[in-house]
């Protein structure tokens, strides 16, 4: 088949993140398999307008935030390309309202509802408090438009959302991330000083400001000293505020930013970490949760869409109410057991080991196939 997938960020963008890498992955699956796979998205400071990655052919216009949505329109409806046997719509807050102008078939993929995350957007005043309102009453109204679309997703947390928004169940598959970990020769132990770990972009939706509190209460209880480790891009402006909230709190000796870091330098402090913090209001899936776990580190997390599904509470981690207090409540309850700590790092490695891309592409391969 001749697949276009569109999407408002793709490979080699700043701000890329785990729906891109995901939706990579299935692209690239799908080409070695025999399709041919365009993916639209959205254009950033020197990057090359086309190229070809992985088998999957990049095209690249317009900005990341609406310039994308207008630039796929003009050029699906004017512009010269393949006849497409299957377009895929990726949700991001926005989607690309295919459903208004492509005739063909259509696949939304989406990893979350934006939902209460419109009131957290990085964007200056006045800016962000439209957003916030303009976004939480038309976000249920976008669905209206794809109640005949087939969707994919990636929890069931997303799915329950959008039957609530009208999307029938029989028009939504579930396929869950996999998980892809580079080979590391060192067998990396624990910290000897006990650490906590937050992983992801660093942003007010992520909670990175309510892992400073909760690593905050946690340093107020313990008489042991603990170490906070913080890794994941971040915009300099706000790395500025994150830092002055650190020593606001009185933390910011223990407190270690280590920025954009490799794969392998990821998945070492990963294993050195004792536990996983995931104080986010709302994920897709959680796909950090699972990096953690497939080299035995748990994570605690509020009891949240996506979070419920990446942790098994009780299992693999702990899922707490949405409050700070609560959340090192329970870093502190899992570090003073020590057997009970050593029995969900072995449940951790195992429930990793369900997730990969090769069953997650194969999934998505029968998917198309029999749809399109």
């Amino acid at each position: 088949m001749n697949i276009l997938i569109l999407s408002w960020r793709g490979p080699k963008h700043p701000n890329a993140g785990g729906a891109e890498i995901s939706t990579h992955e299935h692209a690239k699956g799908w080409a070695k398999a025999g399709h041919d796979v365009t993916l639209f998205t959205s254009a950033f400071f020197d990057c090359k307008m086309q190229e070809m990655i992985d088998g999957v052919k990049i095209k690249r216009c317009g900005r990341q935030i609406f310039g994308v949505q207008w630039e796929a329109f003009k050029w699906y409806l004017f512009s010269k390309h393949l006849k497409f046997d299957l377009v895929v719509d990726q949700f991001h807050g926005i989607p690309f309202f295919t459903p208004l102008y492509v005739r063909t078939k259509k696949l939304a993929f989406i990893h979350e509802v934006t939902k209460e995350v419109w009131k957290l957007n990085p964007w200056s005043w006045p800016f962000n408090i439209i957003a916030a309102f303009v976004g939480e009453i038309f976000e249920p109204m976008i669905f209206k438009l794809y109640k005949k679309v087939l969707f994919m997703t990636v929890s069931n947390s997303t799915r329950s959302d959008l039957i609530t928004w009208g999307i029938p169940r029989d028009q939504i598959t579930v396929i869950h991330n996999g998980v892809k970990i580079p080979k590391i020769t060192n067998n990396f132990k624990k910290e000897n000083k006990k650490t906590l770990i937050f992983l992801g972009a660093l942003s007010r939706d992520k909670g990175v400001e309510q892992a400073l509190k909760v690593f905050q209460l946690i340093d107020q209880a313990e008489q042991e000293e603990w170490q906070f480790w913080i890794v994941g891009k971040v915009d300099p402006r706000y790395l500025n505020v994150l830092k002055l909230l650190s020593q606001k709190l009185g933390i910011d000796k223990k407190v270690k930013f280590w920025g954009f870091v490799s794969e392998k330098k990821k998945f070492e402090l990963l294993s050195r970490a004792h536990i996983a913090v995931n104080p986010s209001v709302r994920e897709g899936w959680g796909l950090v949760v699972i990096e953690a776990a497939d080299v035995g580190t748990p994570t605690v997390g509020y009891n949240v869409a996506g979070l419920r599904d990446s942790i098994i509470d009780g299992r693999t981690g702990i899922l707490c109410d949405v409050d700070p207090v609560k959340c090192s409540e329970a870093v502190l309850v899992l570090m003073s057991n020590q057997k009970n700590y050593q029995r969900l790092r072995q449940n951790c490695f195992k429930w990793s080991r369900e997730f990969n891309w090769g069953k997650s592409i194969k999934q998505s391969l029968k998917l198309i196939q029999k749809y399109a």
